[in-house]
Parts: C-alpha cells; sequence; structure tokens
C-alpha cells in the first residue's frame, strides 16, 4: 500500500545480536504515525460521496475509478473509516458463500433467527415494520380482524444472515474529488516532524539508546 511510503522515518537502537557497535541503529516506518479524518469532518457531508462497493472490488480498484490512481486506495480506507480490511471490507459473492459454508457446514440453511414481515393496516400505514429480530412465536392483533392475531415473522438463514451482514459493508461514504488534493496536502503536513532532541530532517526522528544514556 502506497500509504506506507509517506509515512515518515524513525531510528532506533538496533536490538539485532549480530550489531558491531552500541551506536548502530534501525531505520524503519514510524507506524504510530497514524492518521484518521478528523470527527468534525465526518458529519460534513458536502465533502463526501456515497458509494456503493460493486462486488469483487478492492480498495485499490475503487481508488482507480474515483481519483485515477490505485496507489490512492489508502484515502479510500482512511476516509471510509475502515481500519482492518479483512473484517471491514465486502466479500465478494463468491468468498461470502464459501466463507458461509465453511463456518456452518451442513447448518448453512438452517435459521439464524427470524425477523418481521412488514405489515400495514387497512389505511396502508405500516404497524409494523420489516427487519426486527424476534422469536418464532411473536404475533401482533391482526389489523383486519382486531380479535385475531398473526404471527409476521419469517426465518433468516444462517447464509441469508452472512450475506446481509456483507452487503452492509458496501455502502460506504467517500471523499469527493474535488476535495483530494488538499487532503493530501493535509496528509503530508502532518508527517512531517517538528523540532525536537529527536529530530533528524522532516523525515527522520532518532530515539534515544539507552546503551549510551543509561549507567
Amino acid at each position: 500500500m502506497y500509504y506506507f511510503r509517506e509515512l515518515p522515518d524513525l531510528e532506533y537502537q538496533s536490538p539485532l545480536s549480530h550489531r558491531v557497535s552500541s551506536d548502530e541503529y534501525v531505520r524503519a516506518k514510524n507506524l504510530f504515525r497514524r492518521i484518521k479524518l478528523r470527527d468534525d469532518l465526518q458529519n460534513v457531508f458536502t465533502l463526501f460521496n456515497k458509494y456503493v462497493i460493486p462486488d469483487g472490488y478492492r480498495p485499490e480498484v475503487v481508488a482507480e475509478q474515483l481519483y485515477g490512481k490505485q496507489s490512492l486506495d489508502w484515502v479510500v480506507l482512511i476516509t471510509a473509516g475502515i481500519i482492518n480490511v479483512r473484517d471491514q471490507w465486502p466479500l465478494s459473492d463468491y468468498q461470502i458463500y464459501k466463507y458461509s459454508e465453511e463456518k456452518y457446514g451442513d447448518y448453512l440453511n438452517d435459521i439464524h433467527h427470524y425477523e418481521t414481515t412488514e405489515v400495514k393496516d387497512s389505511s396502508n400505514i405500516v404497524i409494523l415494520p420489516a427487519g426486527k429480530v424476534v422469536d418464532s412465536t411473536f404475533t401482533i392483533p391482526n389489523p383486519a380482524e382486531p380479535t385475531a392475531t398473526i404471527n409476521p415473522v419469517t426465518g433468516i438463514s444462517n447464509y441469508d444472515y452472512e450475506v446481509v451482514r456483507n452487503n452492509e459493508k458496501r455502502t460506504i461514504y467517500v471523499l469527493k474529488r474535488e476535495y483530494l488534493q488538499q487532503f493530501l496536502n493535509d496528509f503530508r503536513n502532518i508527517m512531517v516532524y517538528d523540532k525536537s532532541s529527536q529530530y533528524q530532517d522532516d523525515k527522520l526522528i532518532r530515539t534515544e539508546n539507552t546503551r549510551n544514556t543509561l549507567p
């Protein structure tokens, strides 16, 4: 992911057993220098577009489609609030089937839970919305015959449950293209180190070498 190329570096005392001196350092990317979208900007909807991830699309494909570069996949993930791609990015239809098959085995089509079906009264007003999780024995008065009851319930299979959960991940909010350059500029400014005792240059700090400073 190109994101890691944007991170500044740090040097820390070498933990390697074959180091030749106590002054040796190891240089690495500073993974602690992470960012997320500011909370106040997440609610500014004029900055974002609603986007439904097509089946099989990976973050780099979405970035190519939205911003013209696959290397900007990290912009898609950060602005969508996705930290763990494995858990938060939707699987393809084939992958979700294989995942469900492995998870449930012979119980793939067994009932996972029950949900309500929509019920309307004689005026076509919804008195019970669909999708509420209930017991299989759930009943309400029959709007067409108040002295009777109905059981507006449907069973959701294990497979259908996983498909619904996966599809919920498909809708994300992505940064509009016209704000991309400003976002990149702000990001790169954040990645620059301030002057400090550890400062080496704008993209490098060096941690304390305790082998030389501790008694």
